[in-house]
């Protein structure tokens, strides 16, 4: 990448996995994978010889079991000390916990849990059609927390795709870039306030400056970023699908992450073909992080507690009858609250 000189862009770097990130996001993984067609268990119609079950990350054939043995996705792990953001854009997602809670959501809906002092939780993808493919696409981001609120109660919450707004911006020549507001404002006319976040979440401040969107361009389309608050802020913007596109003058023809100013106005260029980001943005929180597989703290004495915590009280126990609960063979979305409480995504039942 040859930066040009006055350029909004700080550095940029391929995309692996998990994709880079900085303060106050501490991970993002876009997983994206090609499913076969279902079995009666909910898992791949597909032989998994070859597969290291239990840890499959390898992608044979297009799709991974990661942590599964018979349906693909996470079976319980303990979390403390962040936030879990998941997007999933393909597919259907089943969340079970510790709280008692369980979700099955997909087609652009978002779950934030707050993890807090500590939650055990499960993330599977059931593979529910048995006469066609199971594509499943989704973002899982890590928000950092600040020491403040590092032992807040957990908490669940479901954002439903159609309480997330969106708008469509056409540039000069009639081409079309469609916005996707998870958190933060864009701050332009015609798309609305995304849901409240967590209210522990570094988030909920409005000072922190936090966005999460994804956009879609047309071939040959322009959109301007608008700028974030303030210098201080971070953003990364992934490029992770089309051909090329081009970041205030700078062509990339390969997928990467972007680090961009915060004050700065940046204009993007869709290449040949469709293109899609995902921007990441927020003030640092600024503090020491002392991090360990699932659990995230500011210093390594609090690691060692966590540690010793979940060894003790396994964060509240585990109330389902095995460690990869999936929820039926009923396509509905749904989401069932620690109270009891039924949700769906035409509205609370």
């Amino acid at each position: 990448m040859l930066r040009k000189p006055g350029s909004a862009i700080l550095d940029a770097s391929g995309l692996g996995f998990p994709w880079v990130t900085v303060d106050p996001f501490l991970f993002c993984a876009h997983h994206d994978d090609r499913y076969p067609r279902g079995n009666a268990a909910l898992g791949p119609d597909a032989s998994l010889a070859g597969r290291d079950l239990g840890q499959d990350f390898g992608r044979k054939d297009g799709w991974s079991m990661y942590h599964g043995r018979t349906v693909p996705g996470f079976p319980a792990h303990p979390h403390r000390g962040f936030e879990t953001v998941t997007i999933v854009r393909r597919g259907l997602i089943d969340h079970s916990d510790s709280l008692g809670a369980a979700a099955r959501f997909g087609g652009g809906d978002v779950q934030w849990l707050t993890t807090g002092r500590g939650i055990v939780h499960s993330e599977m993808f059931p593979l529910l059609e048995r006469a066609a493919p199971n594509p499943v696409e989704l973002f899982q981001i890590w928000l950092n927390l600040p020491a403040r609120s590092k032992m807040a109660e957990p908490h669940f919450t479901m954002f439903w795709s159609h309480r997330i707004p969106s708008a469509t911006f056409a540039d000069a020549e009639g081409r079309h870039t469609r916005v996707c507001c998870v958190a933060g404002r864009v701050g332009l006319d015609g798309i609305g306030e995304p849901p409240a976040p967590p209210p522990q979440s570094w988030a909920a401040d409005a000072s922190a400056d936090v966005a999460i969107w994804t956009l879609a361009m047309e071939p040959g389309s322009r959109w301007v970023l608008p700028p974030a608050s303030d210098a201080g802020t971070g953003r990364t913007l992934y490029f992770f699908s089309g051909a090329s596109a081009t970041v205030d003058g700078t062509r990339f023809d390969t997928p990467a992450a972007i680090r961009l100013k915060g004050d700065a106005a940046v204009e993007l260029v869709a290449g040949g073909t469709a293109v899609e980001c995902l921007l990441l943005q927020g003030r640092p929180i600024g503090e020491t992080v002392a991090r360990y597989g699932p659990f995230v703290m500011n210093t390594r004495q609090e690691l060692q507690q966590a540690f010793e915590d979940y060894q003790r009280t396994s964060f509240g126990g585990w109330p389902w009858p095995d460690d990869a609960p999936v929820h039926g063979t009923a396509r509905e979305r749904f989401a069932r609250h620690p109270d009891g409480r039924v949700e769906r995504p035409e509205g609370a039942g």
